[in-house]
């Protein structure tokens, strides 16, 4: 697996973008496509449905080396042979936490992720000792509806204030990425620009090719 600070294509398996495809189909395409990071996000499922997308991919992530990551189910991210979870302000914070340690149970390799809407919050996750921090929504998405964008600003302060890996999100697509990368973001989250696409894999070759043309 690389290093999250080598990681610049983050992709997602959301079970609200997937029209009927399995979910195992659309894992090994954003691995064929480059993918470094996948998330399976799957709000509108139960947890035992959750376990068993997640069981199912992760082999296909294990071979292609691409770390898998479970969105706000932190015992199942638990369970998993590289434990990774994406939590939100409200999972974590709002949940009573304040260091991702906490988290931990003997001899656990858990690593965590944490959303953020502006600076004090990224500086907060950054404190709590986060592996990475999402910055976001940068544009208006469909994805979350009732968050206002953060608009590229937040992406030109993390640029300069953020030393550990961060992740630009939120209705990034090819149209606007040079102004995402322009603003500082050398690593994306990419989710109904990919997912929508006709051709999964050459769209996340298409994210690739321009991210790797900026250097980190």
């Amino acid at each position: 697996m690389k290093p999250l600070h080598d990681c610049r294509l983050y992709t997602f398996v959301d079970t609200g973008y997937l029209s009927g495809c399995p979910a195992t189909d659309v894992a090994k395409k954003l691995c064929d496509g480059g993918s470094d990071i996948i998330q399976l996000r799957a709000k509108s499922s139960s947890a035992d449905e959750v376990q068993r997308m997640a069981d199912a991919i992760a082999p296909i992530t294990e071979r292609a080396g691409v770390h898998l990551v479970i969105n706000d189910h932190l015992s199942l991210a638990r369970r998993m042979p590289r434990p990774f979870v994406h939590l939100g302000q409200e999972d974590f914070f709002d949940a009573g936490h304040t260091q991702v340690s906490e988290l931990q149970t003997p001899n656990s390799e858990l690593r965590v992720g944490l959303s953020s809407h502006a600076p004090e919050q990224a500086l907060r996750a950054v404190m709590a000792g986060a592996d990475y921090v999402a910055i976001g929504p940068i544009f208006p998405t469909a994805t979350k509806p009732s968050r206002s964008a953060v608009t590229l600003d937040y992406v030109r302060w993390a640029s300069s204030n953020v030393q550990i890996p961060w992740f630009a999100i939120g209705g990034i697509n090819l149209e606007n990425l040079d102004q995402v990368i322009e603003a500082g973001a050398r690593r994306i989250c990419v989710v109904s620009a990919i997912l929508q696409a006709p051709d999964i894999a050459r769209a996340c070759q298409q994210f690739r090719q321009r991210l790797l043309s900026a250097s980190l």
